[in-house]
Order: C-alpha cells, then sequence, then structure tokens
C-alpha cells in the first residue's frame, strides 16, 4: 500500500513543479501565441514563434508538437516562396533600389549580371546591355538550408561553395533581397554577424 501512495506523491510534486516552472509557463504562452497567428494566416510570424517554443523544452509534449508545426510550416512558406521567385532577376548592386548609388550604378553597367530562378536550379548569366547577348556563368541547385530543424530560417539555401544566403521579398514580390549569413566549412557552420555581403535584384520577367 505503501508503494501506489509514495507513487501519488511524487506525480503530485511533479506536477506542482511542473506548473510552476517558469519555463514552460513561457513555452505554453510563445505555442499559444504561434496557434493563433497560425489561424489568422500570418505564418512567418507563427514560425518564429513555433521554433522559440520548440527550443526552450523540446523534450515535453509542447517542445515535441512546435517542432512538427516547424517543420509543417517551412515547408508551406518555401513553396509559396518559390512560387513568387522562380523567373529572371537583375542584379542591381548591394543597395536598395532607391539608392542614388545603386540608380547609377544600373545606368553605367555594359554587362549587367541575371539570375534565372527555376523549380531546381539557379542560373547566372551575363547579358551584354548593347549586344543582347547571354551568357551562362554557372548553375547552382536550388538546395535549402535546414542544418537545425528547430529555427525559423525557411528561405535560406545554401549553394556549392558552402556560402549560406537568406532571400527575402518586398510585399510587391518584385525586389528579392539576399544576404549572406554564414559559411559552413570543414569545422562546421561560421556565422557571419557584421559586414554581411548582401545583393538586391529586379524582377525582369
Amino acid at each position: 500500500m505503501k508503494k501506489p501512495l509514495i507513487f501519488l506523491v511524487l506525480l503530485f510534486s511533479y506536477t506542482m513543479i511542473a506548473q510552476n516552472d517558469p519555463k514552460v509557463a513561457f513555452q505554453k504562452t510563445r505555442y499559444e501565441l504561434a496557434v493563433s497567428c497560425y489561424k489568422k494566416a500570418d505564418f512567418v510570424k507563427a514560425l518564429d514563434l513555433f521554433s522559440i517554443a520548440s527550443k526552450i523544452k523540446p523534450e515535453n509534449e509542447l517542445g515535441k508538437e512546435s517542432i512538427k508545426k516547424v517543420d509543417t510550416l517551412k515547408i508551406m512558406l518555401r513553396k509559396s516562396t518559390l512560387e513568387k521567385v522562380i523567373g529572371i532577376w537583375k542584379m542591381n548592386g548591394d543597395q536598395p533600389l532607391w539608392s542614388v548609388n545603386a540608380g547609377n550604378t544600373a545606368t553605367s553597367n555594359a554587362v549587367e549580371e541575371l539570375v534565372e530562378i527555376t523549380h531546381n536550379q539557379i542560373l547566372f548569366y551575363e547579358f551584354d546591355t548593347k549586344t543582347k547577348a547571354k551568357k551562362l556563368i554557372k548553375s547552382e541547385d536550388l538546395k535549402y538550408y535546414n542544418n537545425d530543424v528547430s529555427d525559423a530560417l525557411f528561405s535560406a539555401i545554401i549553394l556549392s561553395d558552402g556560402t549560406i544566403w537568406n532571400c527575402s521579398l518586398n510585399e510587391d514580390s518584385d525586389i528579392l533581397h539576399v544576404i549572406n549569413i554564414a559559411k559552413q566549412t570543414e569545422n562546421g557552420v561560421e556565422k557571419i554577424k557584421a559586414d554581411n555581403l548582401e545583393r538586391f535584384y529586379s524582377k525582369v520577367k
């Protein structure tokens, strides 16, 4: 009779500790907020919140469920973004298009860099603005960077040289901004926290 009693006491004690654990409480609020964002179709915000919830206590039920949501949302957002970026883009430099310097550079280039994005490849071209000749420089397989399954990165790609680029679109989906956030080396992934190389592209067709 003593053993079942001890078990009940321990179970009750564990439940009370879990309820009073600030980490679990915070995880629950992040999860519930993520669900709310999901229902409002704010999928990017929902992904970010599910990612946070999954990292707080990855071993409990909320943590495991959050990981599943992260995976589902990444697939959904990647598919949606890919449909918008498929096509041909012109490289405008390392500054936004509204920048004066970017405008001057764009009009003075005799050779432009074009990037064609398909469902599974990224093709880089040189385009002669005078002769209208287009030359293929290199091609890359479209490969998403997914080293940490619980992170909120859904549009980061990794190239054959190991560089990892996070990609984002403006509201009209006609400006593509890419920024070099890390590089994969023999020693692992080295994050770039300052002076990141970035590029801006405008949609051609």
